[in-house]
């Protein structure tokens, strides 16, 4: 298969272009070179802008695109209609962030979702992401009716995640003592290893599959313990959980999802428990917690200025309060 990814230079694209040379794909890539430039030595990049320069693709053509790095719905209309007659099959990276109510838990690929905003804004925004994924979808469906693979992703963790939210729990469990844990410990959490749903994607686009698809898991019920606790068993760590409830940390000004990473309010659950029936039976698995979590401490590609996590001096003085607070 002739592969065109665009992005493909961080994380999920890295792993996709790794993972389609290893099953014999050719592989080009349209990026602007600016980050991580060169990760493969023997692939053809492209260089343009997502929001002007597309002159690289014209006259070329490919038997399926990735786009992992579509944010402005008027970027994708753009570079899907571009390429409307150049390839066979599109599938669009989205989010799980699209959905509209993360008060429910279940929720499958029918779920009400957000409408995108009207106008668009010049630049994306973390605020508006999902209406913006959204718009996206809708754009790439537009350009290649019938044609087109829309997945929806949960947290993707694993070697070089970026976001150092899994790779926190993985560092600091590994460290060992008395460690902050947030909330219901029965809580259900979800999360996709970047090399599982990379591979995935790819048999998706080799059998031109379309539609939408949540995409994380894993195919079990997994726990804020289950979680915590499988990354001291991959670690070997001595560990000890202090469980703390959410009013708690809420009261203290702890940051859902920032200082704890995996930790959201109640009425957020739903944003951590979304139906993968559907991907499931396309054939999404899951390889075993304890390699994402050797894999996420041995690739961690953490950049400055992408923070998650809390800082040691801020666990003990909230460890102490807890503890203080109960006698």
């Amino acid at each position: 298969m002739d592969l065109l990814i665009l992005g493909g230079s961080r994380f999920l694209g890295l792993h996709l272009t790794r993972a389609a040379l290893e099953r014999g794909h050719r592989v080009t890539l349209f990026n602007r070179g600016k980050s991580n430039p060169g990760p493969f030595p023997d692939v053809e990049e492209l260089r343009g802008e997502r929001a002007g320069d597309l002159s690289a693709l014209r006259g070329r053509s490919w038997s399926a695109a990735i786009d992992t790095s579509g944010y402005l719905s008027r970027d994708v209309r753009a570079s899907a209609g571009l390429l409307a007659e150049s390839v066979e099959h599109y599938t669009f990276v989205s989010s799980i962030s699209v959905y509209g109510d993360f008060g429910r838990v279940g929720m499958d690929e029918g779920a009400p979702v957000l409408a995108p905003p009207d106008p668009e804004p010049e630049e994306s925004s973390i605020e508006l992401y999902g209406e913006l994924k959204i718009g996206c979808e809708r754009a790439a469906e537009a350009a290649m009716p019938g044609r087109t693979l829309v997945v929806r992703p949960g947290m993707i963790v694993g070697p070089n995640d970026r976001t150092n939210r899994f790779s926190y729990w993985c560092r600091r469990v590994a460290e060992g003592g008395e460690i902050l844990a947030p909330g219901d410990p029965d809580r259900p959490v979800q999360l996709i290893d970047v090399r599982d749903l990379a591979g995935w994607m790819l048999r998706m686009a080799e059998g031109r599959s379309t539609g939408v698809y949540n995409a994380t898991g894993p195919e079990y019920e997994l726990t804020m313990r289950g979680m915590l606790e499988g990354i001291r068993e991959a670690t070997g760590s001595d560990a000890g959980f202090v469980w703390t409830p959410e009013e708690f940390l809420l009261d203290a000004g702890v940051r859902t999802w920032e200082e704890l990473p995996f930790w959201v309010p109640e009425e957020m659950a739903g944003i951590l428990s979304v139906s993968v029936d559907e991907a499931l039976r396309a054939g999404l698995a899951f390889r075993p917690l304890t390699e994402t979590v050797r894999g996420a401490l041995e690739g961690d590609g953490h950049e400055a200025g992408i923070e998650a996590g809390m800082a040691r001096d801020r666990e003990r003085e909230l460890l102490r309060a807890w503890r203080g607070s109960n006698l």
